[in-house]
């Protein structure tokens, strides 16, 4: 039943459905071969992984790192520290807590690019 119908819909359609059939699977073996050609799978997971790591080092930096340095810088919380220039207000404080966590989250994948790759016995450009 279904073959009739799909022939009375190429009979009216002047052959045109089952090219349509072979450009939906053509469109999904390029698809496919995009995936593999460009890894996309890899770098979705890198994302991923990429992103829980940062969330567990700006946890760590908040949590445990910060505090040590109030107690040891005066006036307790400087990440609220601001410089005030007529109506301008810059957020000092916060700015170089930002690049104290770039600084670490850097330091951190460094460490781990170098102990994975130091198992990689591959040639390097």
């Amino acid at each position: 039943m279904v073959d009739k119908t799909l022939g009375d819909a190429e009979k009216l359609v002047g052959g045109g459905v089952s090219t349509l059939g072979k450009g939906a699977e053509g469109f999904s073996k390029e698809f496919m071969d995009f995936l593999q050609k460009y890894q996309v799978i890899g770098l979705a997971v890198a994302v991923v992984i990429g992103t829980a790591a940062t969330k567990l080092v700006n946890s760590t930096v908040a949590d445990i790192i910060m505090p040590i340095i109030a107690v040891v810088v005066p006036g307790g919380d400087w990440r609220a520290a601001e410089l005030v220039i007529g109506p301008l207000k810059f957020l000092v404080g916060d700015y170089v807590g930002a690049i104290i966590d770039f600084v670490i989250v850097a330091m951190v994948i460094f460490i781990l690019v170098k102990y994975i790759m130091k198992g990689d016995t591959t040639k390097k450009i």
